[in-house]
C-alpha cells in the first residue's frame, strides 16, 4: 500500500434529529422507518455494518456531496436506529462494502469527478491505492454499484 486512507462513514450528530421525528413529520422529508427482513441488503452508512434482521431503520436522501459542482447530489441511505458512527482504522475496509460490487469516484479540489471504477469489494483497497496514485484526486466516493446508492467517503491520511 503506497497511500495511506480512512474511510468516513456519515456522522451520526449530523442526522440524529431525524429519529426524533414522527412518521409523519419523517414523510414530510421523504424518509420512512422500515424494519430489516434480510442481511444483506440495508446497509447502514453510520455504523457501516449490515444492518441485522429485526432492527429498526431509516431511508431517506443525503446530501453527500453537498458543494458547488455539477457532481453535487444526494442518495437514498439506511440507518440503523441505534447507530454510533464507525471509525474505521486507517486502511482498513470495513465488512460492509467487502461483499458488494462497489463504484468508486474519484474527485479532486473543485469537486470535479475525474475518473471511477467499478470494483469488486474485496478489491477496493488495491482500487482506492490506485486511484490515489494521481495527485490530483482529493477524495473518493463509494457507491453501491447497482443501485448507485452512496456508502461512505474515503480521504488521504
Amino acid at each position: 500500500m503506497k497511500h495511506n486512507f480512512q474511510i468516513k462513514a456519515i456522522e451520526r450528530a449530523n442526522i440524529d434529529y431525524l429519529f426524533q421525528l414522527s412518521e409523519a413529520e419523517l414523510a414530510q422529508l421523504d424518509a420512512v422507518k422500515m424494519t430489516v427482513d434480510q442481511k444483506p441488503g440495508f446497509p447502514c452508512r453510520v455504523s457501516l455494518q449490515d444492518a441485522e434482521v429485526g432492527e429498526e431503520v431509516l431511508l431517506f436522501s443525503y446530501d453527500h456531496l453537498a458543494v458547488k459542482s455539477p457532481y453535487k447530489g444526494h442518495s437514498p441511505v439506511f440507518v440503523r436506529k441505534n447507530a454510533t458512527t464507525a471509525q474505521p482504522q486507517v486502511n482498513k475496509v470495513p465488512t460492509m462494502l467487502k461483499h458488494r460490487l462497489l463504484s468508486v469516484r474519484a474527485f479532486d479540489d473543485q469537486n470535479m469527478m475525474q475518473t471511477a471504477r467499478t470494483v469488486k469489494g474485496e478489491q477496493l483497497e488495491v482500487i482506492i491505492d490506485e486511484l490515489f496514485d494521481n495527485a490530483q484526486i482529493r477524495f473518493l466516493h463509494i457507491h453501491n454499484a447497482g443501485p448507485g446508492c452512496y456508502n461512505c467517503a474515503v480521504e488521504r491520511v
